[in-house]
């Protein structure tokens, strides 16, 4: 395993020798201690705690000492091409007799065979892209990103539309190109009412409609026909039961004359029970009409009338205002 156990006590002589320990003691006490707890985590093998430990210090107090601590930590992480591009940032920041200088460059030798470019553009442009749940920019991306190799995660997100994600197999040296099309913005759904209304129009009763009229006319016109016929077959039913009845007292009796009047009465019950239940189904819809539609009788100076079917979850009622 790689250990940072040569560069503790330089590093941390550094950050307080610096020309900002001098001019701001009391920020590098505090990297001071964030570099101190990142050695410690790195020895216990917690290299994302440590690898925050150290950025952290650096972020307070930049110097370029604290870059190797954290380039060594990413390339424990295998995080490859993180490790290459601080290092290199440290080789540019540190003079040539820095005591890690060749041991560093020695790293970026291994470092960039494990590395590959990748090309990220997405459909509809303007989308966040993220690398292994890091991000890395907006599309279109003015340049290749440097990715290590290895199986990786890639993801894009734009406000509105689902976000998409990929996976892509990086080997040395590759230079990709991946181009994810994000899904259409999802319908908005809309949400159910909890009952619906189905209201008319406030009706001036003073303008009925004739039309509506004439049909209600022939409505009750009609139930007052099947009612009378109903009635009237009742009464000839009634009237051959006891026709039937009394020949059956009768001695001596044909028994053509008893089939004769059973089958009579019979019949006028069939037609009686017919005619009563039209009466009934065209009065009922007659009447359901009435309400549903204005009055036909005589105008009401400044009268309306309004009507309102409501229909819930478990129940539907009619209201009529007048």
């Amino acid at each position: 395993m790689r250990t940072l156990a040569a560069s503790i006590g330089l590093c941390a002589a550094v950050l307080l020798a610096s020309p900002t320990a001098r001019g701001d003691d009391a920020s590098n006490r505090q990297a001071s201690k964030h570099f101190q707890r990142g050695v410690a985590l790195y020895g216990e093998a917690d290299y994302r705690a440590a690898l925050v430990e150290f950025k952290r210090a650096y972020s307070v107090a930049p110097n370029p000492a604290v870059l190797y601590n954290v380039g060594e930590t990413q390339y424990q992480l295998q995080d490859y091409a993180a490790a290459l591009t601080t290092f290199e940032r440290f080789l540019a920041e540190t003079g040539p007799g820095d005591g890690h200088r060749s041991e560093v460059e020695s790293d970026l030798d291994i470092l960039r065979a494990r590395v590959g470019h990748m090309s990220v553009t997405t459909v509809p442009s303007g989308a966040e892209v993220a690398i292994d749940d890091q991000p890395v920019g907006k599309t279109p991306l003015d340049r290749a990103l440097l990715v290590s190799i290895g199986h990786r995660k890639v993801v894009a997100s734009l406000a509105g539309r689902p976000a998409i994600t990929r996976y892509v197999d990086v080997a040395a040296d590759d230079s990709l190109t991946v181009t994810l099309q994000l899904p259409e913005p999802p319908e908005a759904a809309s949400a159910p009412a909890p009952r619906l209304e189905i209201a008319s129009r406030p009706v001036d009763t003073t303008a009925p409609s004739h039309g509506s009229s004439t049909l209600r006319w022939l409505g009750w016109t009609a139930t007052g026909a099947f009612a009378a016929g109903a009635v009237t077959s009742g009464i000839l039913g009634l009237h051959q039961s006891h026709d039937l009845e009394a020949a059956r007292a009768t001695f001596p009796v044909s028994s053509a004359t008893l089939n004769r009047d059973a089958q009579l009465t019979t019949t006028y019950s069939i037609v009686a029970d017919s005619l009563a239940a039209a009466a009934v189904v065209v009065g009922s819809i007659t009447l359901l009409s009435t309400w549903l539609s204005p009055s036909s009788g005589p105008p009401t100076r400044g009268s309306s009338a309004t009507t309102r079917v409501v229909l819930g979850p478990t129940a539907a009622r009619l209201e009529m205002t007048f």
